[in-house]
């Protein structure tokens, strides 16, 4: 089990020293982010060519307001979705993974927190657009943001408490 900070909980089984332990949670967050640097950009470069579209003339002014907030918190999530990479190369060979880890944990749960609003504020905009329906495209732009905030933070919380508990309970015996 990994805790916020990257490092293993006490007891965790793993035999390494700590450039081992950092070279595998660097290695593990490579893994972790590419998919959503993937997303990310692709989101990004599809919500760039929409203002070229025809049909983007005739948005209201909320909904073109609406498309600038989206492109700007895509923009913001590429790239701290990105900025580990350029971390990496400027302090590579330095000795400093532990603090690269550190910093590239911030700025992934940053990139993953700005991805979920890109993507509510991205359907929020297409619903609006496609149903003519304000209301039911909030509501469920609003039940996709609650889908993320659940299984995105929600979920790992309620289990890294059971397992704490459970862990406790097994040392009291």
């Amino acid at each position: 089990m990994t805790s916020s900070s990257g490092e293993d909980a006490p007891g965790s089984g793993r035999d390494e020293t700590p450039q081992e332990r950092a070279d595998r949670l660097w290695g593990e967050m490579l893994q972790e982010v590419r998919v959503c640097q993937t997303g990310a950009q692709i989101l990004f470069g599809f919500l760039l060519s929409v203002a070229f579209t025809p049909r983007f003339a005739a948005l209201s002014g909320f909904d073109k307001n609406l498309y600038d907030a989206t492109v700007v918190l895509g923009a913001i999530a590429t790239g701290a979705l990105v900025a580990p990479v350029a971390f990496h190369r400027f302090l590579a060979g330095h000795g400093m993974k532990p603090e690269l880890i550190h910093v590239a944990g911030r700025l992934i749960a940053t990139g993953l927190v700005t991805l979920a609003l890109t993507i509510t504020a991205a359907l929020l905009l297409l619903l609006r657009t496609a149903t003519g329906d304000a209301p039911v495209a909030w509501f469920l732009s609003a039940a996709v943001l609650l889908w993320f905030t659940t299984a995105w933070l929600v979920l790992p919380q309620v289990v890294l408490s059971r397992t704490a508990a459970r862990q406790r309970r097994g040392t009291e015996r």
